[in-house]
């Protein structure tokens, strides 16, 4: 059952965008369209400085603003480092996006809004296969 937007913390999204001032702003909002369009469950809320996605509280995609010339999309399996390999359970990258960090963490790299839209449906379609592989 898709969940209601408008929660406190999709509110404090908001907020926090429209006081955002980063080089990278209209980037930023594109991608956050991919990513809550890429599943209904996702709740977007404000993290490490960033927005951020969960699911039944568990946090999965969040951004990174904070590199220089670039945006990272970090995935992740929780705020805590874990036991779960979504490495092995993913296996290949068909998208070729994703950076490992670690067997539970991999990064996706955007550089400018050319990047953004020729990446937005693999950006999408890794969105669902890690929300899948972390579920």
């Amino acid at each position: 059952m898709p969940k209601e937007r408008g929660t406190a913390a999709e509110l404090a999204a908001a907020d926090f965008m429209d006081k955002l001032e980063h080089p990278m702003k209209m980037e930023i909002e594109a991608l956050r369209a991919i990513v809550r369009d890429a599943d209904a469950r996702l709740v977007e809320g404000i993290k490490w400085n960033a927005p951020s996605y969960s699911v039944d509280g568990q946090d999965r995609v969040t951004f990174n603003l904070q590199g220089k010339g670039m945006i990272r999309l970090v995935f992740h399996a929780g705020a805590k480092k874990n036991d779960l390999n979504v490495r092995a359970t993913l296996g290949e990258d068909p998208t070729r996006l994703l950076e490992w960090a670690a067997d539970d963490r991999a990064i996706v790299k955007l550089v400018d809004m050319d990047d953004v839209r020729e990446k937005a449906d693999k950006i999408g379609e890794t969105v669902r296969r890690w929300l899948e592989a972390t579920s």
